[in-house]
């Protein structure tokens, strides 16, 4: 690489030669790559580790339906999810709004836990609901398995009781860098399988999957291969649950808004609460 010195006017001048100037020239007329969008806190505070929660990248990527919610159904079954944004729920009140069953955010890659997850979960049990914990997927920081098993021992666990249910999975956008967590699709496949495969290994039963079409398309390539063992929580704030990823032909539960009375994130099962309870035992 040469470079030279040449006076203009009496000051120096530097002239690049060569591939260093074209660099330079490439360098100043490429556009930046666009940022990812980081979708808000709740409480409008800086996204920090383990403020993630189940739908912080539906508004932000998806958006709402300007459609109402969708009417209540004899055949659905009213529930919420939680974590420690809400702080200590009051769960008499939910109860007697409809409300017959709460996920509690338990975990969150191998480095968080929910400082409220004991009140939460238990008080949902104690309010008459059948309940269960979701771990907040962060396939950027450690591998499937590894996460699996801190989501197992801070109270991710399953028992046939009747009112505990299957641990969930939260797989979405990643609110804290690249939405797919910097992995290729087959990746991502393989990430999700080692969740999967080591919780059902350790509880018999197979966990559950949230996320969002869009995300599932764009991050594992709308891979097809969980849909017969794994039950299906899609996000999608709208009257209808639109399009599944593939794999699936049906949705178990269905997170349709995130600004539902009392608790801002509400759910329907898809069955009865004699079925809810069917599906807890397993």
């Amino acid at each position: 690489m040469r470079t030279s010195i040449h006076r203009l006017r009496g000051r120096p001048r530097l002239c690049l030669t060569g591939a260093l100037a074209v660099l330079l020239l490439f360098l100043s007329s490429s556009p930046a790559a666009p940022a990812t969008p980081v979708p808000p806190d709740p409480t409008g505070s800086p996204i920090t580790r383990g403020n993630a929660y189940m739908g912080i990248g539906v508004l932000a990527h998806d958006g709402a339906s300007d459609a109402p919610p969708p009417a209540p159904r004899a055949t659905q079954t009213e529930g919420v999810d939680v974590s420690s944004h809400q702080g200590e729920v009051d769960w008499r009140s939910l109860w007697d709004s409809g409300v017959r069953w709460a996920y509690t955010k338990a975990t969150e890659g191998t480095y968080y836990t929910n400082p409220y997850f004991t009140q939460q979960y238990d008080g949902s049990f104690d309010a008459g609901m059948v309940r269960g914990a979701y771990h907040f997927a962060t396939p950027d920081t450690a591998g499937g398995a590894a996460q699996a098993d801190y989501f197992l021992a801070h109270g991710g666990g399953w028992s046939a009781d009747g009112k505990t249910l299957p641990g969930v999975l939260d797989i979405e956008w990643n609110p804290y860098g690249d939405a797919c967590y910097g992995k290729s699709a087959s990746a991502m496949v393989t990430w999700i399988r080692d969740f999967l495969d080591r919780y059902k290994s350790r509880t018999g039963r197979a966990a559950v999957v949230y996320t969002a079409t869009s995300w599932w398309s764009e991050c594992t390539g709308n891979y097809a291969g969980f849909g017969p063992a794994n039950p299906l929580w899609i996000a999608r704030y709208a009257s209808t649950v639109g399009t599944l990823p593939a794999g699936w032909s049906s949705y178990t539960m269905w997170q349709y808004t995130s600004s539902g009375p009392s608790v801002g994130d509400h759910d329907r099962f898809n069955g009865s609460q004699d079925k809810l309870r069917e599906f807890a035992t397993g």
